[in-house]
C-alpha cells in the first residue's frame, strides 16, 4: 500500500472521548466564565446561541474565516463588543476549559501510532474540525498526549474557511501542500464528519473505539478498527520513499 500522508481526526481519535459527554460537560464551564466576568446571560439561552455559531461555522462557504464566521453571528447576541467577547473566550480555552479533560480517555497509543508514521517517512496532519480558536486546540492536543510539532499542519478556527463534513475543507488541506489523494488515508471516527473525504479519492480507517454515526448513515470505509488495530495497521505499512 502506498500511504504517504496520514490525516488524523483529533477528537475521538486521537483524543477518545464521547462527544455529547464532553460537550455537555465544558459548555457550561463558558457560560458560568462569562458570568464570572460581569456579563448578564442566562446559561441556557446563551449555550444555545454558542451552538448556533457553531452551525454558522459549519455552514461556512468560504467567503471568511470560521473565526469571523462564528463571531459574526455572537455579535448580536451578546451586550458586549465582539473584542471583550472573545477576549473572554481566549482566557476560558486557555484555562478553564482544561478541566473538561475529565471526560476524555487520553490513550497512550495514539503517539505511538504517529510515531510510528514518522518513523516509516510518512507526513502526518491533524485534520481536526476547526471550530475551536488555536489555543483550545492546542490544550486538547497536550490532553492527548501529543506533540502538536509533529504535525504539517494542525487546522483552528483563525485560519480555516471550511469544516467538516464539507469536502472543501479536506481539498484545501490537499491542495496546500500538493497532496495526491491516492497516497493519504485519514483516519477518523465520525461516519459523516471524517468519511467524508472519500469523496476526493482518499482512503480511510475508521476507528471504531468511540465511532460516532449521529445520522445512521451507511458505513464506506477502506479499513475500520480499534486504536490497537490502527496501531498495526500502521506497523505494516511500507515504508514512505520520496522518489
Amino acid at each position: 500500500m502506498s500511504i504517504k500522508h496520514i490525516l488524523f481526526d483529533l477528537d475521538g481519535t486521537l483524543l477518545p472521548m464521547v462527544q455529547d459527554e464532553f460537550v455537555s460537560y465544558y459548555m457550561p464551564l463558558l457560560a458560568k466564565n462569562y458570568i464570572a466576568h460581569g456579563i448578564e446571560i442566562e446559561p441556557k439561552s446563551f449555550i444555545e446561541a454558542v451552538w448556533k455559531g457553531y452551525y454558522a461555522m459549519v455552514k461556512n462557504d468560504g467567503g471568511c474565516t470560521n473565526r469571523e464566521a462564528f463571531w459574526h453571528f455572537m455579535d448580536d447576541l451578546l451586550p458586549i463588543e465582539r473584542e471583550e467577547s472573545e477576549a473572554i473566550a481566549t482566557e476560558f480555552y486557555a484555562n478553564d476549559f482544561n478541566q473538561a479533560i475529565v471526560t476524555t480517555k487520553p490513550n497512550p497509543l495514539a503517539d505511538q501510532v504517529v510515531q510510528t508514521a514518522k518513523e516509516k517517512g510518512i507526513q502526518v496532519y491533524l485534520a481536526t474540525n476547526p471550530v475551536f480558536p488555536q489555543c483550545a486546540t492546542m490544550n486538547r492536543i497536550r490532553w492527548a498526549g501529543l506533540d502538536a510539532e509533529d504535525f504539517r499542519i494542525i487546522t483552528t478556527y483563525e485560519d480555516q474557511y471550511y469544516c467538516k463534513p464539507n469536502v472543501e475543507y479536506f481539498r484545501e488541506i490537499l491542495e496546500q501542500f500538493d497532496l495526491d489523494p491516492a497516497e493519504c488515508l485519514m483516519v477518523g471516527n465520525d461516519v459523516e464528519e471524517d468519511l467524508a473525504i472519500r469523496a476526493l479519492g482518499v482512503k480511510t480507517f475508521l476507528l471504531t473505539d468511540t465511532i460516532e454515526n449521529r445520522k445512521n448513515l451507511p458505513i464506506e470505509t477502506d479499513y475500520s478498527g480499534s486504536m490497537e488495530g490502527l496501531l498495526a495497521f500502521v506497523k505494516q505499512i511500507e515504508i514512505a520513499v520520496e522518489e
